[in-house]
């Protein structure tokens, strides 16, 4: 009425075939891939710009730059960090700024950090900001919720000198 099965089965047992396997296939990396527009970006690694470099005019990239050497003109960029031995001279835009040189020139980013060893001269606009303690920093510091829209920046209004009773 009942029949034994294989697993309950004494006796020796057999080991199943490997089944063939594929050759190693190459990485070929010629392929292309459809853009979507809704595909998240990827992370690649930053551009780095060499301390020994120095660049006259403005850079503008989507991506990540790390700048160790000299830029005159302004940056525009997702992710900046000014290296220990940089300096730039004009206006800084992106989502994160990391300033560890010196920046001489208006900083606009959602996170902006100041460490230890960073030097700037000018106006920081910001949604988020972080200055460690040594940074050194000449400036006025600004909150906006949207501190990378294209308009100017409001000026503060010089302060207007009135008399005062006394001096008449």
């Amino acid at each position: 009425m009942f029949s034994k099965t294989r697993v309950t089965e004494p006796g020796p047992r057999t080991q199943p075939t490997p089944e063939p396997t594929e050759a190693p296939r190459s990485f070929d990396t010629t392929y292309d891939v459809p853009a979507s527009p809704a595909a998240p970006r990827t992370r690649t690694a930053p551009s780095v710009m060499s301390s020994d470099l120095t660049v006259t005019g403005n850079i503008k990239t989507q991506g990540d730059i790390q700048i160790e050497g000299t830029v005159e003109g302004d940056i525009r960029a997702h992710q900046l960090i000014v290296g220990e031995s940089a300096t730039i001279r004009g206006e800084i835009v992106a989502e994160e700024v990391v300033v560890n040189g010196r920046v001489i020139g208006r900083v606009r980013g959602l996170k902006v950090r100041l460490t230890a060893t960073a030097r700037v001269e000018g106006d920081i606009i910001h949604k988020t900001i972080a200055i460690e303690s040594g940074a050194h920093f000449e400036g006025s510091v600004q909150r906006q919720e949207d501190p990378l829209a294209n308009g100017p920046t409001p000026k503060l209004a010089p302060p207007v000198a009135t008399k005062s009773p006394e001096a008449e």
